[in-house]
């Protein structure tokens, strides 16, 4: 079995080296910067902190933290231990770029192999049948982009240009932890922030906790966990910095869209009509997603011949079915909670019936694809909720990313700016938080003794 041992990632080979280039960072002696930090999610953004951390030369010791059992976040791929041929882009099918200049940290992906142009026709549903081929949605305009082999590629190549860039400088690998739910938070009077599980036993301190998502920073936990508290409210309570306090107060206020995605992988006799479809991703505008309670469609073959199909849910269907979370959910397990007795059964019917419909003018027989898809054994046919797919704007102000009094700090695509809501979002104010943390731990590093002192 191979093990890459930096970044803890486990059978999936490096798409190509990540050239990294020493002069684009920032000149700090070797030394300067002791305070560890822990980063909280390994999506996009958090790999992407990690990522350009080390390119401008921070060697202090990372760690990051992630429930699911990989990089990507709602960016992840799903891949089977007993099906390798199986993969599918359960979240975001693509990103794309709005704004240019494009985010540093995507020449070197593009250059390594990681990441490319997105293939595929796109299509735009109005209303309950009206098709408009190559029409993008708001998710799907200007430069459009994918990870090679996965959509989770994009994140590991991020990693792997941490590595990279971090062995240059002499730092500590990025000590990765998959598959961890950090449940509560402690910050002694006098010491690091404390990252401790479900029972309270301690996983990890640092002196700088960065949250690239807002699960453990948004009253959502309680409501869908049913935790009594806010985890990171809980700890701020007795420190005293009225910058994250106001940073929580307005995270508490940003609404979330909720998604529900079906996931099936459908056996070479059967995928003709489907490759034959005019659209590889087929997005709804409000109307059709009104009529039909989706979103989007992606239609994903497979190097086997077989075609992975996967129905994302419009928020209102998602939101009827919130207290559905699917068997196969990394937080459920961690958090053992009970199953959904049925319930899940339920929704997948409802996306079956919901896909066949909307497709019968192109796809034809809804009757004869329901039965088809309803056989899909469990492993082919799944269900996979994202209790926060997008934040709705405003989102959580710049100023307020950086609480030095505490040493709390936020990125991801809940920031405001350009980008927000979506990848590019993640990325920037990925970017933007990496400077400034560099100049903070540089400013705060003792300086190096003179010769003789």
């Amino acid at each position: 079995e191979a093990v890459w041992l930096r970044t803890g990632i486990r059978n999936i080979p490096p798409a190509g080296p990540i050239p990294w280039h020493p002069e684009e960072r920032s000149e700090v002696p070797l030394g300067r910067m002791p305070q560890a930090i822990a980063v909280i999610g390994a999506g996009v953004a958090g790999c992407a902190l990690v990522a350009q951390l080390r390119r401008l030369g921070v060697q202090a010791p990372i760690s990051l933290w992630e429930t699911g059992r990989g990089p990507g976040g709602r960016a992840s791929t799903r891949r089977f231990r007993d099906d390798p041929q199986a993969q599918l882009d359960h979240g975001a099918p693509l990103f794309n770029l709005a704004v240019q200049p494009a985010p540093a940290l995507l020449e070197p992906l593009l250059a390594g192999g990681w990441i490319g142009p997105f293939q595929g026709d796109l299509a735009l549903l109005e209303g309950e049948n009206r098709l408009e081929l190559g029409k993008p949605d708001g998710y799907a305009r200007g430069q459009l982009l994918g990870g090679k082999g996965g959509m989770d590629q994009l994140c590991r190549g991020l990693l792997e240009l941490a590595q990279s860039a971090g062995a240059a400088l002499g730092a500590t690998a990025v000590d990765t932890h998959f598959g961890t739910l950090v449940r509560h938070l402690n910050k002694p009077a006098k010491g690091a922030w404390q990252l401790l599980d479900q029972e309270g036993n301690l996983l990890g301190q640092a002196d700088w906790l960065v949250f690239s998502s807002t699960l453990l920073a948004h009253p959502r936990s309680q409501a869908v966990f049913g935790w009594p508290e806010v985890p990171l409210k809980a700890a701020a309570a007795s420190l005293a910095d009225w910058q994250l306090d106001h940073a929580l107060t307005t995270i508490a206020g940003i609404r979330v869209e909720a998604r529900t995605n079906g996931l099936f992988v459908l056996p070479a006799a059967w995928v003709e009509p489907w490759l034959a479809l005019p659209f590889r991703l087929l997005n709804f505008d409000a109307a059709a997603q009104q009529r039909w309670g989706l979103a989007r469609i992606a239609i994903q073959p497979l190097a086997d011949g077989r075609c992975a199909v996967v129905a994302h849910s419009s928020h209102a269907f998602a939101a009827d079915h919130l207290d559905v979370y699917g068997s196969h959910s990394a937080v459920a397990k961690l958090l053992q909670l009970p199953p959904d007795e049925g319930k899940e059964e339920q929704v997948i019917a409802a996306l079956v019936s919901a896909v066949v419909q909307a497709l019968e003018p192109w796809l034809g027989d809804p009757a004869l694809w329901q039965a088809r898809l309803s056989s899909l054994n469990r492993h082919e046919r799944q269900m996979m909720r994202w209790a926060a797919a997008f934040p709705v704007a405003p989102g959580l102000p710049s100023e307020l990313t950086l609480c030095p009094i505490s040493q709390v700090a936020f990125c991801g695509d809940y920031v405001a700016g350009v980008g927000f809501g979506r990848v590019e979002g993640a990325l920037r104010s990925a970017e933007s938080l990496a400077s400034q943390l560099q100049q903070v731990l540089t400013d705060a590093a003792p300086a190096p003794r003179r010769a003789g002192a």
